[in-house]
């Protein structure tokens, strides 16, 4: 009689108690998913959003922002954490002084941003947008260099691409912020 070995999924707890892996991850369905370190240019946008949102944010007293992949969690039971590129928490989220230093965070963040890669593929970039709302995020913006555009995501609403020489904002989350589109990549 053959024997039918069942794949171990890792819960949240297990993958955060994981040693040390050689390339970084991400938990999908209870599986842990390498992926290669970002091209610095890729670096180099993420840390024009920190500085660009994250600055306005801490500035205005707003929330927690994050980048480097912070982890956050979109589905359970089997588990799956993302490693957004820049994540904002509001302190309606996460109220001022309760950020833990240990663990994941059981609440997602309002805004989201993802810097495509070179070598996404858009059929993966829109499934995690997907995942990120189902999970109830409020928006997400994907920037893509290589068309010098933006473009904003928001559960039940039409997807919004903005050009270079456009103007971003997010008036319900940061009100009083706007970017010019191309200053995300210079």
């Amino acid at each position: 009689m053959a024997t039918v070995e069942t794949e171990q999924l890792l819960t949240l707890d297990e993958y955060f108690r994981l040693a040390d892996q050689e390339l970084p991850s991400e938990l999908v369905r209870g599986r842990a998913v390498s992926m290669n370190p970002p091209i610095p240019y890729h670096g180099f946008v993420c840390g024009k959003v920190d500085r660009l949102v994250g600055g306005f944010i801490e500035t205005h007293d707003l929330g927690y922002p994050m980048c480097n992949d912070s982890g956050v969690v979109t589905e359970h039971d089997p588990d799956t954490l993302r490693g957004a590129d820049f994540a904002f928490y509001s302190y309606q989220r996460v109220p001022k002084g309760s950020l833990a230093q240990r663990g994941y965070l059981a609440v997602v963040p309002d805004l989201i941003f993802e810097v495509k890669s070179p070598d996404d593929r858009w059929k993966d970039i829109l499934a995690k947008v997907a995942e990120y709302l189902n999970a109830g995020v409020t928006v997400v913006c994907v920037l893509d260099p290589g068309r010098r555009a933006a473009t904003i995501y928001q559960a039940d609403e039409p997807e919004q691409t903005f050009g270079a020489d456009q103007t971003l904002a997010f008036p319900e989350l940061l009100p009083g912020f706007s970017v010019k589109v191309s200053q995300f990549f210079e």
